[in-house]
């Protein structure tokens, strides 16, 4: 919750939320102002799962989704990101997420 006080997506920069389970990944491009989401990715979409050869949960699956958020992301015109880890600690999947965004394109 103190990280949800701090972060705040605008339109000029959302903030990519993540939400990592026991068996899926989720990441959202949330503008707080509006209220809504612009762009999402997540494993339990077929063609993000087909892509994870298998396993849905692991840090493959983070990067997958991560990359895939990122590419929406570019097309709908967002470039710049304030990342949301959802109270996690930045290691293991969520640190992997984060990456695959930035390799993509996506500015933190």
């Amino acid at each position: 919750m103190r990280a949800r006080r701090k972060l705040i997506g605008t339109p000029d920069r959302p903030r990519l939320a993540v939400y990592v389970s026991l068996k899926h990944v989720y990441a959202q491009i949330i503008d707080d102002w509006a209220g809504e989401t612009k762009v999402a990715a997540t494993t339990c979409e077929d063609e993000v799962a087909a892509e994870c050869n298998g396993s849905t949960s692991n840090i493959e699956a983070a990067r997958v989704v991560g990359r895939i958020v990122a590419e929406r992301a570019l097309d709908a015109g967002i470039e710049k990101v304030c990342y949301d880890t959802g109270g996690r600690t930045y290691h293991g999947r969520v640190k992997a997420l984060a990456d695959a965004a930035r390799e993509a394109g996506l500015e933190f």
